[in-house]
């Protein structure tokens, strides 16, 4: 067994390898047979040995790339130039000719430094070849299918209930079981230095982890500041599930999955925060922080642990999903679930474990009840067996990967059958707010469809190191996706996993290439709004895949260095500070940059929440304030729900005012200080009103309060 395959933390022996370690001497077999106390393990040991004496295990591993013994000059070049590159792509004063010229001399670099044994990105876990004994419980298979047809019809009220919602997890727990492997959990002997190196890397996880905690929850309170329309539907949909509306799919504002809804009221009742923009807000980045044991995870089963760490903090501190987890809407559900079904998928495959299949396809069909771009999923998880298919060595290997695709589609319907219930019955509400973007339900196609796909794909390609789009409330607009650091290791590492793939065919690199146009698909397919393209929370799931890569490339730059510690104290030294760069990169975008374009294009809807909280101390009600709309002004939900009332919207346009005359006093009616319509109206309605300005903390958004006291 190899170096790799050894210091491996997802690979454990062989029954065959335990054989061979027990056999080796006297010493050894007694130390064995003492183990061997509890009956039921002994039994699992025999039944696994015979299995593996009549189905022997091939193990197929990379080795570790030689490294050449010179100082890595040509490595330091290209991602010298690299950063230059991207430095010039940095807003305002963006230079693209210069920064194209200068990637194209770092990726000449790059790969120089490839062949000359540089540069090499770190080898990939050794593939177990075991065959899959494709065995079941069929008692449990038989109720899961019962279960779950039941609860599938029961479905058709297109809510969650108590029996329906119980016979649905008890199906999925039973199918789970029904094809789930017992795998014997072997003794090794224990290695104090790679206990020792195990304990280093675990530590500095945690502290990774700390710090990736800390951007996340930063500010949390004011970064972003305010709500928006968006916002007011949400909160409204929890409200409404308080009121026995515990609906499959949310059918307000084009339709929305459920996920989020429930998660939220969650929030709300654990934290006490209420039916607020900081319950959304919590929720949220609670639900993107708990896509980074995923991260760290794929960093190890794509490389190492140093690679787990370096893929931890690059995505822990990054603005793109921190930005999406902040907004308290849904975007952060399409990378959470594509983060394990990537994960569970890719392992499943290298080690031809079942359970990893098992655990993808639950993941795959709970991605499917949060984010509507997470239904590209399902095609990428149909592309990653393609690729695999096609690098199948044998036809037994071919086979076993038709039946494992078979078992996550079937898995993930189990999962998906509530949501896919609703799509029956009604296709129109379930697709429609996807068709609006992808076809002319909404609006005409501004061209051609094919001449808009190729466009929205070179400018979705282009996100990561060149522009994110012109949309507000989720990114700093019309500038990279990832930071300076991040984007440039992004492209190393598309080039060597290129030339990696080129000779050595592996096909956990072509996956980890095609992965980044596949999932900025639901960005690049709005044909019908191509302004939308790209947008970084339709193609959030890209940023996992993508940061992977700029760990894989700096692990690589990193190894370039070799053993010699002085090489390594200069390799961990750049290291240092190209992660302060980002880290420093990343807080300006989020805490400066983002946060003061957001305020400035938001309405100030907690100034009026405020005013109506003070009417409502006062005079002990809010039943007599109005807001009177106004074009593109405030979304009159939102100050209701500063003012803790989400269930009511203060609308009361202008040619109703005049009903409110019959409503005893206290009034008080807030309108826009453009509004001078507004304003004549009231004085011609109350002549004894009064009216005074707010003025706003924000520049500009000043609004008028007219208060009728007697």
């Amino acid at each position: 067994m190899d170096q790799d395959k050894q210091n491996s933390p997802e690979q454990e022996p062989t029954v065959l390898d335990l054989y061979k370690s027990v056999t080796k001497d006297w010493s050894s077999f007694f130390n064995f047979i003492r183990s061997l106390w509890d009956a039921r393990r002994r039994e699992e040991i025999n039944n696994a040995l015979v299995m593996e004496a009549t189905h022997p295990v091939e193990e197929v591993s990379v080795a570790e790339p030689p490294r050449a013994e010179t100082f890595p000059w040509r490595s330091l070049l290209a991602l010298l130039l690299a950063l230059a590159a991207q430095g010039f792509v940095e807003p305002p004063n963006r230079q693209g000719e210069f920064a194209l010229a200068l990637y194209l001399f770092a990726a000449g670099a790059a790969v120089w430094a490839y062949f000359k044994d540089e540069w090499h990105l770190p080898a990939l876990p050794a593939a177990w070849l075991t065959p899959d004994p494709l065995s079941t419980r069929l008692l449990p298979l038989i109720l899961a299918v019962i279960f779950a047809l039941v609860a599938f019809i029961d479905f058709g009220e297109g809510k969650f209930t108590l029996f329906n919602t119980l016979l649905w997890v008890l199906s999925i727990g039973l199918l789970a079981y029904s094809l789930w492997l017992k795998t014997p959990k072997l003794m090794t002997a224990a290695d104090p230095e790679a206990r020792r190196k195990k304990m280093i890397w675990t530590g500095l996880a945690l502290v990774v982890m700390g710090i990736s905690i800390f951007y996340r929850l930063y500010k949390i309170d004011v970064v972003p500041i305010e709500p928006f329309s968006d916002h007011a539907e949400k909160i409204l949909d929890v409200y409404e599930i308080t009121q026995g509306d515990t609906f499959i799919f949310f059918e307000r504002n084009t339709g929305r999955e459920a996920i989020q809804m429930y998660w939220t009221l969650a929030v709300v009742y654990i934290f006490k925060t209420g039916f607020s923009f900081l319950s959304l807000k919590l929720g949220t980045v609670l639900l993107g922080l708990f896509t980074l044991p995923y991260v760290y995870l794929l960093g190890k089963e794509y490389g190492n642990e140093r690679v787990a760490v370096f893929a931890l903090f690059l995505f822990g501190i990054a603005s793109w999903p921190n930005i999406i987890s902040r907004i308290g809407l849904r975007f952060p559900l399409y990378p959470l679930f594509l983060a394990p079904t990537l994960f569970y998928l890719t392992r499943g495959l290298r080690t031809r474990n079942r359970n990893d299949f098992i655990l993808s396809g639950i993941f795959l069909g709970l991605g499917l009840h949060g984010y509507s771009p997470f239904r590209i999923v399902p095609i990428f998880v149909a592309t990653a067996f393609l690729i695999y298919f096609l690098h199948a060595k044998s036809k037994e290997t071919r086979t076993q990967a038709v039946w494992w695709l078979i078992l996550i589609v079937v898995v993930s319907i189990f999962v998906f059958s509530p949501l896919m219930r609703y799509w029956i019955s009604r296709p129109d509400l379930f697709g429609y707010r996807a068709f609006t973007r992808l076809t002319s339900v909404e609006t005409p196609l501004p061209g051609p469809a094919w001449q808009i796909f190729l466009s929205n794909l070179y400018k979705g390609i282009l996100l990561f190191n060149w522009d994110d789009g012109e949309i507000w409330v989720h990114s700093v607009t019309h500038r990279p996706a990832l930071d300076m650091v991040t984007a440039a290791l992004f492209l190393l590492g598309i080039i060597l996993l290129t030339v990696r793939y080129i000779r050595q065919r592996d096909w956990r690199d072509m996956l980890l290439l095609v992965s980044i146009p596949v999932l900025i698909m639901p960005s690049v397919l709005s044909l019908a709004y191509p302004g939308e393209n790209p947008a970084l929370n339709r193609a959030g799931g890209a940023s996992v895949t993508a940061i992977l890569v700029s760990a894989l490339a700096l692990d690589g730059f990193v190894s370039a260095f070799g053993a010699e510690k002085k090489r390594q104290f200069i390799a961990y030294g750049l290291t240092g500070i190209l992660f302060a760069a980002s880290a420093y990169s990343n807080y300006d975008l989020v805490f400066n940059q983002f946060t003061d374009a957001y305020t400035h294009a938001v309405w100030n809807t907690a100034e009026m929440g405020k005013v109506i909280s003070e009417f409502e101390d006062t005079y002990g009600q809010t039943d007599s304030v109005w807001i009177v709309p106004f074009p593109y002004w405030v979304d009159t939900r939102l100050p209701g729900v500063w003012a803790g009332i989400p269930n009511r919207d203060f609308a009361l346009f202008p040619d109703r005012l005049a009903e409110t005359l019959t409503i005893p006093a206290p009034k008080m009616f807030l309108y826009w200080n453009a509004d001078g319509e507004t304003e004549k109206i009231l004085k011609e309605l109350y002549p004894n009103g009064k009216i005074s300005r707010y003025t706003s903390a924000f520049e500009g958004k000043d609004f008028f309060i007219f208060m009728v006291e007697k």
